[in-house]
Order: C-alpha cells, then sequence, then structure tokens
C-alpha cells in the first residue's frame, strides 16, 4: 500500500479528492450527502469493473431458475465466466470438472442444501482452497455462522441486489475490508459553501469485513450518511459494533438519529470507555433521558448491548481490536484493527504536544509510535496547523507538524488527516495537506498522505 511521494501536490490532491488513488482502491461517492445517494450504483459497477481486471470463473448453484440466471447474468455481465446449475444433485459433479474460482450457492435447496455442499467441497483435497459464497433468503444468525463455521467465505442475504451483488462477491473472494469515511470533520458541523469538497459531517468511519462484519466508529453526525445508506440498500437483521472514541457531543450526538436502532431485528454492541463510574450505558442513554432529546433509550428496537473498554485486545473472530487511551481530557481511546495481515488505526481526538513543552510526555509519544507502528492506515486527529495550535494548546488536539513526525517516526504506509477544525474551509484543509506533503518530503518519509473526504472509500 505505500506509495511513491515523487507526485506533485496537484496529484496528490486529486487522489485525495476521490479519483482513483495508488495503494488500496479508492472510489468516490461523493463530497456530500446527496451525491453520496446518487452514485451508489456507480461506485458498486466502478468496484465491480475493478475486480473484472482478473477474469474469475464461477459456478451458480441454486434450484430457483430465476435467481440463478439473474447472479449467472451480473456475473457474466461484470467479465467473468459463468455457470449454473438448478440441481445440487448434480452440481458437486459439474463443479468437480470445471474446477471454478468460485461456487456461488443458495442455502436452502432440496437433496443437498448449499452447507452440505459447501461442506463436501472443503472435504476434497482439489475443491478445498475453492471460493464459497453461500446466498440466502434466511436472515438468521444461526444460518450465517453455520455456513461460515463449514467453511463458507462470505455470506450474502437475498434478495440479490443488482447494484451491489458482484462489489460484495469481490470483496469475498478478494478478501477486502471497505473502509468509508462518513463524517470527517471536528467539534461542530459545517454547512455552506467552504465545505462543499471535504463536507461538513463530524466523525464518523466504517470498516465492512468480507464475512459481512460491520464496525462503526463514533457517531457524530457523518452516521446519519451511513443509516441513510443502509436503509437505501434495505439491510435487515444488521448486526453492528459501534466503537466509541470517548462522548465529548461531536463523537455521540448524532447516535439518536441512526434509524436502524430502531428498528427490530438488527443488533448492536456499542463499546467505548467508561468514564470513572459512569459506564458506556449510562453515558448514552444519559443524551437521551428526555431533557436533552425527546426520544428516550427505551424507545430502541434493536436488541443493543454495551461493552466497557479500557487499553487491551479483543478478538472478533479473525479481527484483532487493540486499544489505547489517548492524550485528551477524559477518557479516550484510540483502536488499532489488524486482519488478515492488513492494519487500520482510528487514533482521535489526542493532542501530541510540542518537545519542550513541560506537558510533553516523550514516553507517551514512543508508546502511541509503537500503537501504530507499521500500520497501513492511520486515521488521526489532526485538528490544527501548526500556527493555529500556538494559542490552542491544551485543547486537546494535534497539530500537522507532530502528527507527520509520528507517523514518520512509525512507518505509518498512508496518513489520513481527519478531525478538521470547523473554522477551516476546504482551501485551508487543502492546504494542511500542502503542508503534510512538504514536511514528510523534507524527512524524505515512505510515508503517502491524504485527506479524505465525506464519502470516500477504499477498498482495502
Amino acid at each position: 500500500m505505500a506509495a511513491s511521494r515523487k507526485k506533485s501536490s496537484k496529484s496528490r490532491r486529486k487522489s485525495a479528492a476521490g479519483t482513483s488513488a495508488p495503494g488500496p482502491l479508492s472510489v468516490s461517492r461523493g463530497p456530500v450527502a446527496v451525491q453520496l445517494a446518487e452514485n451508489e450504483p456507480f461506485l458498486a459497477n466502478a468496484i465491480a469493473q475493478q475486480g473484472a481486471s482478473r477474469r474469475l470463473s464461477f459456478h451458480v448453484v441454486d434450484d430457483d431458475p430465476i435467481a440463478a440466471k439473474m447472479m449467472t447474468a451480473l456475473i457474466a455481465q461484470a467479465g467473468h465466466t459463468v455457470k449454473f446449475s438448478t440441481s445440487s444433485l448434480t452440481a458437486l459433479a459439474d463443479i468437480l470438472v470445471q474446477k471454478p474460482d468460485v461456487v456461488i450457492v443458495d442455502l436452502m435447496m432440496p437433496d443437498v442444501d448449499g452447507i452440505e455442499l459447501c461442506a463436501m467441497l472443503r472435504a476434497k483435497p482439489s475443491t478445498a482452497a475453492m471460493k464459497i459464497v453461500v446466498v440466502s433468503a434466511k436472515t438468521y444468525e444461526f444460518d450465517r455462522k453455520r455456513a461460515l463455521g463449514t467453511g463458507a467465505d462470505g455470506f450474502i442475504q437475498k434478495p440479490i441486489s443488482a447494484e451491489t451483488f458482484m462489489s460484495r462477491v469481490l470483496r469475498i473472494v478478494e478478501d477486502k475490508i471497505d473502509l468509508t469515511f462518513w463524517g470527517v470533520r471536528g467539534t461542530l458541523p459545517v454547512a455552506g459553501g467552504k465545505s462543499l469538497r471535504y463536507g461538513g459531517n463530524t466523525s464518523c468511519v466504517t470498516l465492512e469485513f468480507p464475512t459481512h462484519q460491520l464496525f462503526v466508529f463514533d457517531a457524530g453526525t457523518g452516521i446519519k450518511n451511513l443509516s441513510d445508506h443502509l436503509l437505501r440498500q434495505k439491510r435487515t437483521r444488521i448486526e453492528a459494533k459501534i466503537f466509541l472514541s470517548h462522548p465529548h457531543w461531536d463523537h455521540i450526538n448524532a447516535l439518536p438519529f441512526f434509524v436502524p436502532l430502531y428498528l427490530p431485528g438488527n443488533d448492536f454492541e456499542i463499546l467505548g470507555a467508561r468514564h470513572g463510574d459512569t459506564t458506556m450505558r449510562q453515558i448514552i442513554s444519559a443524551q437521551m433521558d428526555g431533557v436533552y432529546f425527546p426520544i428516550t433509550f427505551q424507545e430502541f428496537g434493536a436488541r443493543v448491548y454495551f461493552h466497557d473498554l479500557d487499553e487491551e485486545e479483543l478478538m472478533f473472530g479473525r479481527i484483532k481490536v487493540s486499544t489505547m487511551l489517548l492524550s485528551h481530557p477524559g477518557r479516550c481511546l484510540g483502536y488499532r484493527i489488524d486482519y488478515n495481515g492488513r492494519s487500520i488505526g482510528y487514533v482521535t481526538d489526542n493532542e501530541l504536544f510540542l518537545e519542550g513543552n513541560p506537558h510533553h510526555n516523550a514516553h507517551y509519544v514512543a508508546k502511541l509510535a509503537k500503537f501504530v507502528e507499521g500500520i497501513d492506515v492511520l486515521i488521526t486527529d489532526t485538528t490544527y496547523t501548526d500556527q493555529e495550535y500556538a494559542s490552542k494548546v491544551g485543547w486537546g488536539h494535534s497539530c500537522i507538524g507532530e502528527v507527520v513526525k509520528l507517523a514518520h517516526a512509525a512507518k505509518v504506509k498512508n496518513l489520513y488527516l481527519f478531525h478538521h477544525d470547523p473554522d477551516q474551509s476546504d482551501t485551508a484543509i487543502d492546504a494542511k495537506l500542502e503542508t503534510a506533503e512538504s514536511q514528510l518530503a523534507k524527512l524524505r518519509s515512505k510515508t503517502r498522505v491524504v485527506a479524505p473526504h465525506e464519502g470516500l472509500l477504499l477498498r482495502l
């Protein structure tokens, strides 16, 4: 994912603004909410076309001929070769002859169901490494876990969406993570002409894994974009984990506007640091106690669980999440996510004091550098320019210069500037990006820097 730093600033700003950039596949959904909605079919098709640069062979097994023909047509349209069977009894013999790269199999079929077929393929040496995707109209978590436990690489819920089907299949086949920025500002959302390119919403980032696990980081106003996105996809039985860095308003105040929390059948775990005797459950319910918000916590229709975190490591299947307490008023957590050789850091809010300041803590800086060492993507607090920071020391946020030094020292591959001050226009963010590029160039650093905009998606 590392990329040469010989590109001009102009070309770097283009990649930050959403055209394809070196390293992970990136496709823009547009810098503002309306473009997010309008460009979703384009997004899925663009990702599918990028994936089609490697031509794959597929075999579809579904006893519903309409569904089988629809999936076959979508696969062929994306440039791949495909065959299909409507009988699970004859499918196994056909697959053993064809030896496709990918088998897509329906769960509910007479004679041999999709999970049984998956187990048969995994048991044979010639097909043990084959990619298998289970599709089903059944929305029960039990069936999804059973399919994955039998050896399926992914699970896609019916009805099939023509706009997103190939994108989801390729993410499973290529074992990719989708990283999306739903809000990149800090402190307050920003409206008007000065925020059209980077967007005006506050902190919210998601990771979606090949196994359909959804991680949400912070619930600033950007989570409303995420909510709209999930509703447009007509997703049901959503299971997600919401990791909160800390409970300052710009990181939690849009959680009550996240519509999936009110829908029965969804399942959410909200994780974050407790504050003294105040638990994460109490923190979230307090902002919806009827005084600050007209709808109370009891109106949630989804199952909602809470998990108080400290500095620790957690495993969610093959995904490791590590936490670290950050330099910010109160208890604030940074997160590092490691999955199959890829790593993403979400480190905000955080203040790196200048050397010479009495509050500078060399031990803390070294610990943080170790926490993000060699990371593929570091999304971190770069609220201030170096000049702005001089009058805002002790406010809990970092300036560009100190973040650049950290990223270089820790051998970060890709640095993403995040949590911009609400007084900064798009042009000011461009200037911060240029400053970071210039400082990294002086250090002869291999770190690549990007200023992501609202709606940017990266496939890692």
